[in-house]
């Protein structure tokens, strides 16, 4: 009961928003829009759709340009992109949730949960894995993006493979570390890790344009993705492999209603919500931005922020929240080569009051 009231109450918080939006909406391009094209142009993104929202309302969430270039459909706030590695937020997620179910803990080690392991992996927790500290390889030598093949298959091509350093050492970025989590979340949930995910995350949050990549439903919103900005573009091939690191197709709606989700005190205590968003400490005492599935990059434009992007050829996504002033982006474009940075900051300057200017 108590999940359908949340997914509910965000449903409406979102509808009601946006038919607010609708019913000021004018011919006239606001700054937003005019910043936003001014980067399309001068970047050559074919379609970029956006959503902003400020102290729990959606105050912008639109589409610019084509998801499909050969096809001339234009981009909207329904159009489904590949999120990429924001997907790591979304499995990060998921872990807490059984933490908080106490199916787990972050400082179990991993060998706990599961069988099979490399030796050299005995000293690796999920808190490792969670934080990119574990000393497993960035890539799994398997891992073929576009071949749908089960990624518990694929993590064992890295088992031969020596850590780079001892877990908790160092932060080096891993998406390999991410299959034993969704490895050890089908185990401990006794399910597919997709479908506890679409249980316990998407249906609760009225996420219902979220899926795996290797997903066989029709997606007639789905965006094409390009290879490059020059010109003209060059269509890149869609990846099949669901991988756990960043395997989700999404809208900026869908992630709307997420950001909505992870507001709610219903559904992530806010000890949860802490930990996740606490940089973590190496071994020799000292800290690295990255939380539980979330960088901590900061300060961007003078402020904190709690934040996860992707990047694959064909999209880039951006997902950000400034976290004291109750401010959040997400941007999706259908191509990955783009200064997206500089698009973050220039939209942020719009809804930041007095935003202090500089390249951060």
């Amino acid at each position: 009961m108590r999940e359908t009231t949340v997914a509910t109450t965000i449903f409406l918080r979102i509808a009601l928003c946006l038919l607010a939006l609708a019913s000021t909406t004018t011919a006239q391009a606001d700054p937003t829009d005019d910043y936003i094209a001014a980067q399309m142009r001068s970047q050559n993104i074919p379609g970029l759709s956006l959503a902003i929202i400020k102290d729990g309302k959606i105050v912008k969430m639109q589409g610019y340009g084509l998801a499909d270039v050969k096809g001339k459909v234009p981009a909207t706030p329904e159009t489904v992109y590949d999120i990429a590695s924001i997907g790591k937020s979304l499995v990060a997620t998921g872990m807490m949730l059984l933490a908080e179910e106490r199916l787990l803990s972050v400082d179990d080690p991993i060998t706990k949960h599961l069988d099979g392991l490399p030796q050299s992996w005995g000293g690796i927790t999920i808190r490792h894995l969670l934080t990119h500290t574990s000393g497993v390889v960035r890539d799994s030598p398997g891992y073929d993006q576009y071949r749908d093949r089960d990624d518990s298959e694929v993590i064992k091509t890295a088992y031969s493979l020596p850590l780079r350093f001892a877990p908790g050492e160092k932060w080096e970025y891993s998406n390999a570390g991410y299959s034993p989590l969704a490895m050890i979340m089908a185990k401990v949930s006794r399910r597919p890790w997709t479908e506890y995910l679409a249980e316990k995350i998407f249906r609760r949050a009225g996420m219902i344009s979220t899926y795996p990549l290797s997903t066989t439903v029709p997606l007639p919103n789905r965006a094409r993705g390009y290879a490059d900005n020059d010109t003209p573009l060059k269509e890149a091939n869609q990846r099949r492999a669901l991988l756990p690191a960043g395997g989700f197709l999404s809208t900026v709606v869908d992630l709307a209603k997420w950001d909505a989700w992870l507001d709610s005190d219903t559904v992530l205590s806010d000890t949860t919500r802490r930990q996740m968003w606490t940089s973590v400490t190496l071994n020799n005492g000292t800290t690295y931005p990255y939380g539980l599935g979330w960088e901590l990059d900061g300060p961007v434009l003078g402020r904190r922020v709690v934040r996860h992007g992707g990047s694959v050829i064909g999209f880039r996504s951006e997902f950000v929240r400034f976290v004291d002033d109750r401010l959040t982006i997400i941007l999706l474009m259908n191509l990955h080569d783009v200064d997206w940075q500089t698009i973050r900051q220039g939209v942020a300057r719009l809804h930041l009051p007095a935003a202090p200017s500089g390249p951060r």
